[in-house]
């Protein structure tokens, strides 16, 4: 069967078998293809009694594919336009920030590797980690330590 003649529940559930959705991306996908006796809040209220929906499953996964590479402001500020609850994204948010320095200098080392030589470089790469999200106080100890961190903890 074609996508374009699946029902309501086969269209969710193709996206769900891609990747997890929340509630809300499901309904902004689905809603163009609601026809005249679907009933889209009670599907995705089936959904989710089901367990085929998860909140949960949600935020692990944004974590999971992303946080290796964003910092905490971008990753919460995708889960909350995923219309996640506001108490999963806040202690989403409490988890990134305690790893935010060490993924911070991560993402430094893999792109950067090598302290600024100048002003306009040290600028270039405080900017590049403030576009991924990270903290202004993290970019600017990232950049002040991480240069310095493998001669301080010896090989490793």
């Amino acid at each position: 069967m074609s996508f374009a003649k699946l029902s309501l529940k086969g269209r969710a559930l193709k996206l769900l078998a891609q990747r997890e959705h929340s509630r809300l991306e499901l309904q902004r996908k689905l809603a163009a293809h609601v026809e005249e006796g679907d009933d889209l809040p009670a599907i995705l209220d089936e959904l989710e009694k089901r367990g085929f929906i998860s909140e949960q499953r949600v935020v692990a996964s944004v974590i999971h594919s992303k946080a290796s590479r964003f910092g905490t402001a971008r990753l919460v500020q995708e889960l909350r336009s995923k219309g996640l609850d506001d108490e999963a994204v806040r202690e989403a948010g409490e988890q990134l920030r305690d790893t935010e320095l060490q993924r911070a200098t991560d993402l430094w080392r893999k792109r950067f590797g090598a302290p600024p030589a100048d002003l306009k470089e040290k600028a270039r790469q405080l900017r590049f980690m403030a576009s991924r999200g990270f903290s202004s106080a993290v970019a600017s100890r990232v950049l002040r330590e991480a240069p310095y961190s493998d001669f301080d903890q010896g090989d490793d």
